[in-house]
């Protein structure tokens, strides 16, 4: 039965998934909402540009879901939020899921949600934090079919990157991808590795599960292109990125410039031409 949400949230002529991720602000990080001040307006400008599905929170889901008609993008619902991401940490750290996650994200008609699974130097209590949130949501996933995407995020020590810094190091994101799988995960949501080159492997670790790959921290336009070019020769089943298109000075370009390189197989120089800026 998970299938028939999948249909909405899977491009039916290439099978990939463009998921655009606007929850930021269920971060408490000033600077996360850089170019989602004002929410409605960047809902609405990356709606124009058709992805396949938008990622948001349960305060801010009815900014897509009260928007009028039947071709708008399917909802992903964040379902838990943590304090995890700032240059400076506080000195407790913490990854909470919100109360009832699936009965409120059917009550929204979201198509999925998302949780994290974080592996953080030093902070192996957040990691279990993130496991118990797994082991509550999942069964409730499979009695309502409700298709569970989880984040496995590696990150590097505060002391060193400072926020938000992700690993892209394979021997550890390949076991954190494992892990989640075998959590019981009907989507994977991971990062790029540093050599984009080896992700198929990342993509063979999940089996028959779909990998959709984040785009991370702020990057170039080229940097973003190539490597979500990149990606899709290395087998990923589709990108979830936020920053990198709701920061862009043309966020609709760089969604239409996405959307050509995940689902029509265009190249990085043929989508660059989509970006207005």
């Amino acid at each position: 039965m998970k299938s028939y949400r999948l249909n909405r949230l899977f491009n039916a002529r290439s099978n990939r998934c463009f998921d655009v991720a606007i929850d930021h602000g269920f971060f408490n990080e000033r600077g996360f909402l850089q170019g989602i001040e004002n929410l409605e307006a960047a809902v609405k400008t990356v709606v124009t540009a058709a992805p396949d599905a938008v990622q948001l929170t349960v305060g801010q889901a009815h900014y897509l879901q009260s928007l009028p008609g039947k071709a708008k993008p399917a909802l992903v619902l964040r379902t838990d939020v943590a304090n995890v991401y700032g240059t400076q940490l506080p000195r407790t750290l913490f990854s909470r899921m919100i109360e009832s996650p699936v009965e409120q994200a059917l009550r929204l008609d979201a198509t999925c949600v998302v949780v994290n699974l974080f592996r953080i130097p030093e902070q192996p209590e957040v990691t279990d934090q993130c496991i118990q949130n797994i082991l509550k949501i999942k069964p409730v996933c499979d009695q309502f079919a409700m298709p569970l995407m989880i984040e496995p995020l590696v990150f590097q020590s505060n002391q060193k990157a400072g926020g938000y810094m992700v690993d892209g190091d394979l021997e550890k994101i390949l076991p954190l991808v494992r892990q989640a799988c075998e959590l019981g995960a009907d989507i994977i949501k991971a990062d790029p590795t540093d050599d984009v080159g080896v992700y198929h492997r990342v993509v063979e670790i999940a089996g028959r599960i779909p990998v959709l790959v984040r785009g991370g921290g702020k990057a170039s336009d080229q940097e973003i292109l190539n490597r979500t070019e990149a990606l899709m020769k290395q087998g990923a089943a589709g990108i979830v990125y936020g920053r990198n298109i709701i920061q862009h000075a043309d966020p609709a370009g760089m969604t239409r410039a996405l959307m050509a390189l995940v689902h029509e197989g265009a190249t990085a120089t043929e989508a660059a031409r989509l970006i207005r800026v």
